[in-house]
């Protein structure tokens, strides 16, 4: 993501004055938080020394680690445990990773990358750390940290020497079910299963959950009934209550009370729902001369196995070509949004195209960059996903966006700040779409789109 301003950074905005002392704090509590990394650090390297152990990793139990923690602690007023951790993680950074430390003090990247990268760089072997965290850097340099997750994990699983679907079924393997008791009554229920799996669970139980929402009063809801004579109310369940009752009453019952086909999983209002999962994988990876992972949009990564197993079990799919060039989604030459062009926009747009949101595209709303109503076409590149809470901001704020082509969007701020939205990683999508395919050719070419249908729901 770039970002620019005018020489004062907030002088076109009425708020430039409290804009202006924010900035400062916050190079003020950089210089800070630095420093306060590299003094951690420095603890942690002295305690080694002492123990005679200096360049020795995970320490945690070391008599002089935990002393000259217990000391720190008492300076700073926290718990001594809590301190051994920071210690620690600080020396990760400055010892570990010392071009992200150095490109967080430059202000290349901010703290919250740093932990991003630290954290995806924990399955990446030492011997490419170095290597993993300059092209994690480039990458951070371009979004904020929010958005640089998923490309970082998937950095991560490729520089690994190991293949992710080898990992993967070993991991699977690990598959189980656990109850963690907590407080009130309440307790944990634990699933550790295939992302793929777990993705399309929770958008069923959204679904299940929307449908009760929507068909039933709250007395009604999952086999109750309302009081004789008095009329059913409105669900009043928050969205996860509904998807957690969803989720017991299929496990105890075999589908939802509220099902007309209880006990089976036949069609129903809510038995003929199917779960929704979008899945970008590169071509080179669906065609098998790559074994890298394919990201569950909005989830996590899914193994190449499963993505081509996904990808063959499909009657009809749309293959989307990338420009050899830049890298970006062809144009498609049409008036108005057809089914083929959706799906194109939510292979390029993947997420809520406003900075910083990853709301998946499958949950926002396609919006004309310049609306309809003042002229603009309905054309690949005056398009974009929004999600409804940043769709309705452009509407009524004064935020504005323009396209700069190849899918990439420049939104300037009401203070003048201007952010770019790089399009992201081109990628093959896999969505659900009802109705016949349109049943175009088989032929392809690079830089061409070729709509066959889409693919039935998995």
């Amino acid at each position: 993501m770039a970002r620019t301003c005018g020489s004062d950074g907030v002088g076109l905005s009425p708020h430039a004055g409290a804009l202006g002392a924010y900035a400062q704090v916050l190079d003020a509590a950089h210089a800070v938080d630095v420093s306060l990394v590299r003094a951690l650090a420095e603890i942690g390297r002295s305690a080694l020394r002492v123990a005679h152990v200096d360049g020795v990793r995970g320490m945690a139990s070391d008599m002089e680690l935990r002393s000259v923690a217990a000391e720190a602690a008492g300076l700073a007023g926290r718990s001594d445990r809590r301190l051994q951790h920071d210690i620690d993680h600080a020396m990760t950074i400055v010892d570990d990773y010392p071009a992200v430390f150095a490109a967080w003090e430059t202000r290349r990247i901010t703290r919250d990358h740093v932990e991003v990268i630290v954290k995806a760089g924990t399955v990446v072997p030492a011997e490419v750390r170095g290597a993993f965290a300059e092209a994690a850097i480039e990458i951070c340099e371009r979004d904020i940290a929010a958005r640089v997750k998923e490309p970082l994990r998937v950095l991560a699983e490729r520089m690994h020497p190991r293949e992710f679907t080898q990992r993967h079924r070993d991991a699977a393997a690990g598959r189980c079910v656990r109850v963690l008791p907590g407080a009130d009554g309440m307790s944990d229920l634990i699933a550790t299963l295939p992302t793929v799996i777990a993705a399309g669970m929770l958008d069923r139980l959204t679904q299940m959950g929307q449908s009760v929402r929507d068909a039933r009063g709250a007395g009604a809801a999952f086999g109750g009934a309302a009081a004789p004579g008095q009329p059913e109310e409105p669900d009043a369940r928050t969205m996860d209550q509904l998807r957690a009752d969803a989720l017991a009453d299929l496990v105890l019952a075999g589908a939802p009370a509220v099902d007309p086909t209880y006990g089976t999983d036949a069609p129903g209002p809510l038995g003929a729902i199917r779960a929704r999962v979008q899945v970008v994988v590169t071509a080179d990876t669906l065609t098998g001369t790559d074994h890298g992972p394919a990201e569950a949009v909005g989830t996590g990564l899914v193994d190449a196995d499963t993505a081509r197993e996904l990808a063959g079990q499909t009657t009809s799919w749309d293959r989307l070509f990338i420009d050899p060039v830049t890298r970006t989604p062809v144009e498609i030459d049409t008036y108005r949004p057809t089914a083929s062009m959706r799906r194109l926009l939510q292979a390029r747009d993947q997420h809520c195209r406003f900075p910083g949101c990853r709301r998946a595209a499958i949950r926002c709303e396609i919006d004309h960059t310049i609306d309809h109503a003042l002229g603009g076409h309905t054309h690949i590149y005056n398009l974009a996903h929004l999600c409804q809470r940043h769709h309705s901001m452009k509407q009524f704020t004064d935020w504005n966006v323009r396209q700069l082509g190849g899918g990439v969007l420049e939104w300037t701020s009401p203070g003048g700040r201007i952010y770019r939205e790089d399009v992201p990683v081109p990628a093959v999508c896999f969505t659900p779409e009802s109705g016949p395919p349109p049943g175009a050719g088989t032929g392809a070419r690079p830089a061409r789109h070729e709509s066959r249908g889409a693919p039935p729901p998995f």
